[in-house]
């Protein structure tokens, strides 16, 4: 696997979580639970890892792990069915049943309420019980409380069309409302006490099950014994309380763990009682809490992103009355900002408080990472400088066609992506790679020098070897940046030798007045931050690359008369654009929709060489 997974799996917490490894592009490939996510996500790392079949995709197409800490291995149950279904990660079973967990649902407007099994809440004034990750305890529950506090469970149709009282009745599980065979009044009382004992209020049920159970058991009743321990089993469940999976109302829990100057954040999103979305990240700032939360409230709730019901923070902001009113304002309904003080709410801000203080740790090592890697890159190009700001150029074009070039800047180590910049090469460079390079760097130092609030490079990296870097010299010394703006190339791991002796030469950089490229040693920290400069340099120029030449049937965009819905019936009708061109006018005539005098300017047209939209514009930088 990727070194980044072994470095950051070692700081990873010992507690319980859920754990994913993701692919280069962010989607998540794996996604498991364990009660110790440190042990569990190196165990990968072992050898063979853990033996299951799927360590072998990951070996290959895994760059990075993420982890949720959880307070209990139950959470994190709950929490790995919810990331599943979320992101489908195509390494984890799948299974046949991926419904949501069961609930039950009670609403006290109906004339004589009853208990329904659902699998989503709906904002309808009911009464919600669970989430519950038994069904099988649930169902059971329900039937333990139809001999304790007997209710219908009939359909309406069925209920509107009883003329005298089921067998439930007779064995003492319903009290036949459905033929007046109990008053209002009895069955609230009956509704009432149901509700007390899923809200947990089971202290004297249970107590008078477990006397029962051992009187049957001194009585030698084993079987009766055994249904009534089941019994109690159930009850238990159903009173159990669960911190990642809970209220029905929307809410996100904001925590902090301050060391120093050094802030780390955790934002946990609750969305219809789920944990839907944790966002980490870390600031520095002198401020005291007060202000330090108003502002990244303000922050994080800025733009569309929704503002949910309640905000779960450990401190109230300053300003709460103006923050409270503006939330209020963007999400059009009540907000509160609470701080809550025991319950599932304090629970869910404990879990933030814990995804930071988790995150504490591997950001400091990260950031020290990429300190170490900047260092280790500068030694192994020889340069005496502090490397914080790296440009990368690529280029990318197909037979010299739609030519295109990318500039990327990592700052830090990290893509700073509002310094992103895109060429489009001029046609009389864009045959030549070396030409189409110099024309490239030329354009983006140019950038630099002109615009106030972009800086020359500390290291430009050009994607390729000798004739690129040669090429990206000649445009640094056209500016007389010579003495300014170090560069090298970073040439790709190449297959060298013969049959069975073919063996790779590894990321190579090419560096000015040196003969041979100097070899980086794969997985390094200088590796793989170069590495990953030059492809998003290469994943930058190939979608501005597809983009332009995806634009086919250009020459007959300028056309008057012909917009997308004709330029696609003639492309569909002749099969190419080269048929399109060698037809003649009455075969453009036959085009049914086409009328003569439009066949015959796409006629004309076409023979003159056709109309393009970018004929006569100058080569610019699109951002």
């Amino acid at each position: 696997m990727d070194a980044r997974i072994a470095e950051k799996s070692a700081r990873f917490p010992e507690g319980p979580g859920v754990y994913q490894f993701l692919a280069a592009d962010g989607r998540t490939l794996y996604a498991g639970k364990a009660a110790n996510l440190r042990a569990r996500v190196r165990s990968y790392l072992r050898p063979g890892g853990d033996g299951r079949f799927l360590l072998r995709f990951l070996e290959h197409e895994a760059v990075d792990v993420e982890f949720v800490s959880t307070a209990t291995e139950q959470e994190a149950l709950l929490l790995e069915n919810t990331v599943i279904k979320k992101h489908k990660p195509p390494y984890n079973i799948k299974l046949k049943d991926d419904k949501s967990f069961l609930m039950l649902r009670l609403d006290p407007h109906e004339p004589w309420p009853w208990y329904r099994l659902v699998r989503r809440r709906r904002d309808d004034d009911a009464l919600y019980f669970g989430p519950y990750s038994s069904a099988k305890a649930v169902r059971r529950t329900l039937r333990l409380l139809h001999k304790v506090a007997p209710l219908r469970d009939c359909t309406d149709h069925v209920f509107d069309n009883r003329a005298r009282p089921c067998i439930k009745h007779q064995i003492g599980r319903c009290p036949a409302p459905c033929v007046g065979l109990v008053t209002r009044q009895d069955y609230e009382a009956l509704l009432q006490r149901s509700i007390r004992l899923l809200r947990g209020d089971s202290g004297s049920l249970l107590q008078d099950l477990r006397s029962q159970m051992g009187k049957a058991s001194e009585a030698l009743q084993f079987e009766r014994a055994e249904a009534l321990k089941l019994q109690i089993e159930a009850l238990q469940l159903v009173g159990e309380r669960q911190a990642v999976v809970g209220h029905a109302d929307d809410e996100d829990a904001i925590g902090l763990h301050r060391s120093g100057f050094e802030i780390a954040c955790a934002f946990l999103s609750f969305r219809g009682g789920t944990l839907e979305h944790v966002r980490r990240f870390s600031i520095r700032s002198e401020l005291p809490e007060d202000l330090l939360m108003a502002d990244l409230l303000g922050r994080f709730y800025e733009g569309d992103r929704h503002v949910p019901l309640r905000v779960l923070v450990r401190a109230l902001p300053a300003e709460a009355g103006l923050i409270t009113a503006w939330l209020r304002e963007k999400r059009g309904a009540a907000v509160e900002i609470q701080v809550p003080q025991r319950g599932d709410r304090r629970r869910h801000l404990e879990l933030a408080e814990q995804n930071a203080a988790s995150q504490d740790l591997v950001e400091q090592n990260a950031s020290a990472r990429r300190v170490e890697a900047a260092q280790r890159l500068a030694q192994r190009a020889g340069l005496d400088v502090t490397l914080q700001r790296l440009h990368c150029i690529d280029v990318s074009t197909t037979q010299g066609k739609d030519t295109v070039a990318s500039r990327v800047c990592f700052v830090d180590g990290e893509p700073h992506k509002a310094h992103y910049r895109r060429f489009r090469i001029s046609s009389a460079h864009a045959g030549d790679d070396f030409s189409a390079m110099q024309e490239a760097v030329r354009r983006s130092l140019a950038l630099c020098l002109e615009r106030d609030d972009e800086d020359l490079p500390d290291l430009l990296v050009v994607d390729g070897g000798e004739g690129q870097l040669a090429a990206a010299k000649r445009a640094i010394a056209e500016l007389a940046l010579d003495a300014e703006v170090p560069v090298c190339g970073l040439a790709k791991s190449r297959l060298r030798g013969v049959g069975d002796r073919k063996t790779e030469t590894g990321e190579r950089l090419v560096l000015p007045g040196k003969h041979l490229p100097v070899p980086l040693v794969p997985n390094a920290p200088e590796t793989l931050l170069v590495a990953a400069l030059r492809d998003e340099a290469h994943r930058f120029a190939i979608t501005y690359h597809r983009q332009r030449r995806g634009r086919i049937g250009s020459e007959i965009d300028g056309i008057p008369g012909i917009g997308k819905e004709r330029r696609r019936l003639l492309l569909r009708h002749f099969g190419s654009l080269t048929a399109l061109r060698a037809a003649t006018q009455e075969e453009l005539r036959a085009v049914p929709g086409l009328s003569e005098a439009l066949a015959s300017r796409v006629h004309d047209c076409l023979r003159q060489g056709g109309a393009d939209p970018d004929a006569g514009t100058s080569p610019s930088r699109d951002g």
